[in-house]
């Protein structure tokens, strides 16, 4: 399976949490809730124009002509109300093109950034509009999620978590400029207010959940205080990081589809990769895996790399305030069902948490 494939799936707890058959391997709408209802959501995020508009599809297809000869029909596999993916076929074989609604342009500009950082675990960008989000990408080879499934085994994320955690630790130096290209700012000093703010625009539509959360905000400012003062320095976080945002072509992983990026303490990702995913198995069995063995191989990249302070107990807080994270950062094109089922998981975990009962 190539790239194509993935870009608009947000499974794992993000954007899409469905609109889509749960697969096999890693997800469940346990976890996660209902879908999105895509069916039902119009598709108009250019403006006033659908991602099929042929308007718009005939300026995009020039745009691709010009940066690469094009030697057959583009198709448009993929469409979504936040985003579209076409299969440009070229002499050397399939390339990418990816479009995002405006308030996930900055995405082209990220991925820029990542090229030059760590062109080694990203597929290869062969040209860039940041004014309009476009991408044209390379192949990247085959999802993990795939090989996962065919191997039987999660192994191949003890490989996978380090790198991920490089990635991060090397773009420190740039997050203030990657604010500055639009990338969302989810900040622990600024997270418990906009989490707040999220619960005073969803007032009345979080159901069950709604008052126990609400009476968890100042442990969630507390938490947020206390997962800063470990010193682990704040970059960007993926928010979307499960098996179907991993490809592997020539032997080597390219971490792909960062539309759902924030600049935000690194270890918030782990409660969409651990607890959304690698816990939950090959089968969908909740904590039918330890993920132990995961966890520490992520966080033995940021002390090989010098992160030193009690990075267990960050991580322990970080898995609670990942999932308040992923509601905020989530909303633009979140519905209730999705962000309850967020919450959910939040307080399931803050059920079991030792710190702040």
């Amino acid at each position: 399976m190539t790239n194509g494939g993935r870009a608009p799936e947000r499974l794992g707890g993000v954007r899409a949490l469905g609109g889509h058959s749960a697969p096999k391997h890693g997800r469940s709408e346990a976890r996660f809730g209902a879908g999105l209802g895509d069916a039902n959501r119009p598709m108009f995020m250019v403006g006033r124009m659908s991602w099929t508009d042929t308007n718009w599809l005939a300026e995009t297809h020039a745009w691709i002509g010009a940066q690469l000869p094009v030697t057959g029909e583009i198709e448009q596999p993929h469409v979504r109300p936040w985003s579209t993916v076409m299969r440009v076929p070229t002499a050397d074989g399939p390339v990418w093109f990816k479009a995002n609604t405006e308030s996930l342009r900055y995405e082209a500009a990220l991925v820029e950034v990542l090229a030059e950082e760590r062109p080694d675990a990203v597929p290869a960008l062969l040209a860039v509009d940041r004014e309009r989000g476009w991408m044209l990408m390379a192949d990247a080879g085959e999802r993990l999620r795939e090989i996962v499934g065919r191997e039987r085994s999660l192994e191949r994320w003890l490989d996978v978590l380090p790198l991920y955690a490089g990635i991060q630790i090397d773009l420190v130096p740039r997050a203030e400029e990657l604010l500055q290209l639009g990338v969302p700012d989810m900040r622990l000093a600024a997270l418990p207010a906009k989490f707040a703010a999220f619960l005073s625009r969803h007032e009345g539509q979080l159901g069950d959940v709604e008052q126990r959360v609400r009476a968890r905000l100042p442990w969630i400012a507390e938490a947020c205080e206390k997962l800063g003062s470990y010193g682990v320095p704040e970059t960007i976080q993926h928010d979307d990081f499960h098996d179907g945002q991993v490809f592997v072509r020539d032997g080597r992983y390219q971490l792909m589809d960062w539309g759902d990026a924030c600049i935000a303490h690194p270890f918030l990702t782990l409660s969409v990769t651990l607890e959304g995913g690698l816990a939950w198995g090959l089968d969908d069995v909740e904590r039918s895996v330890d993920d132990t063995p995961f966890r520490n191989a992520y966080l033995e990249e940021f002390r090989r790399r010098g992160v030193s302070g009690d990075l267990d107990a960050a991580c322990d807080l970080a898995l609670r305030v990942g999932w308040i994270c992923r509601v905020v950062n989530g909303e633009p094109e979140a519905d209730a069902a999705s962000s309850r089922a967020r919450l959910r998981m939040f307080l399931e975990g803050d059920r079991r948490s030792s710190w702040i009962q």
